[in-house]
């Protein structure tokens, strides 16, 4: 079971506010920001709280408070300044860390609040790309250098979910009007990480074409029944843990033979896993993509 991190290093809190630790210290000693516990060996340790307080005090600062003026707030003020610029001008830069915010402290509300604001300046497809795909990237080096828990991620991951969900069954309530292609999307055995095919999925949609989503842990056999019900199908996954390199030749010749034997259909496919599928000259119908956005523009 996984226990939720209550303890963090400097090296924690310089990851999470994207304050430099060396930063981080000065703002200790000269203003008495933060109160650290130490260890036998004089090593700093932060509680949630001073977390929560740096995090709020970057806001802040970043928005043109000088760190001066911030010392002389009470902590209810920073709190109060910070939810005022969460609400009122919430751009990129300051929703990430909101959204940070959010997930440390497993706040549902911060987050709807902050993607409330956010809906004020963009469309959900810009919150997508400007915001979110920059999130999650970094909360995957947050998590692989155990600065959060996968408790965290996955709050956080899936709160993205709904709202990739909730836009989707929007543009699902009228009928598509390109009918001549059909798209069907799916992540191969032991791929488990969809929420780039949910937003692929509402992209797909949103253009008018007709979308069958399946979703992850599909093996290839699995599929073999569409063939028979569309006579051109585009296939789009992420490939970013499977399949394994010694099996990518042998990917490419299963889905040939099961889905494709009279090369009317095409594999589109995203993620880690494209750079060992770089001798495709001979298959013109499998066509890897390097981002989200080069993809969408070949709709």
């Amino acid at each position: 079971m996984n226990n939720i991190k209550r303890i963090f290093s400097i090296k924690d809190l310089e990851n999470l506010s994207g304050i430099k630790a060396h930063t981080i210290r000065i703002w200790e000693k000269r203003y008495n920001l933060l109160s650290p516990e130490r260890t036998d060996t004089n090593i700093r340790n932060y509680n949630l709280k001073s977390l929560q307080k740096l995090l709020n005090i970057t806001l802040l600062y970043n928005n043109g408070f000088k760190i001066s003026k911030i010392a002389d707030f009470s902590e209810e003020k920073i709190i109060a300044l910070a939810k005022q610029l969460v609400s009122e001008n919430s751009i990129q830069s300051q929703a990430i860390n909101a959204f940070k915010l959010a997930m440390v402290n497993f706040d549902q509300s911060l987050f709807l609040n902050t993607y409330t604001s956010l809906l004020n300046y963009k469309t959900f497809s810009e919150i997508f790309y400007d915001v979110f795909i920059p999130l999650l990237h970094e909360l995957g080096l947050l998590w692989q250098t155990d600065t959060i828990t996968p408790a965290h991620e996955h709050f956080i991951a899936n709160l993205i979910k709904q709202k990739i969900l909730i836009n989707t069954e929007k543009v699902q309530l009228s009928s598509p009007t390109k009918t001549t292609q059909v798209f069907v999307l799916f992540l191969p055995e032991n791929e488990i990480h969809e929420i780039g095919l949910l937003f692929l999925n509402y992209e797909i949609l949103l253009r008018g074409y007709q979308s069958i989503y399946l979703g992850p842990n599909m093996p290839l056999d699995s599929l073999k029944e569409l063939t028979s019900y569309y006579d051109a199908i585009t296939f789009v996954s992420y490939f970013t843990v499977a399949p394994n390199n010694e099996k990518v030749e042998e990917y490419i010749t299963q889905f040939n033979t099961v889905l494709n034997p009279n090369k009317t259909n095409k594999l589109w496919f995203l993620g880690r896993k494209t750079k060992d599928f770089e001798n495709l000259s001979n298959t013109p119908h499998i066509t890897p993509f390097t981002s989200m956005v080069d993809l969408v523009k070949k709709l």
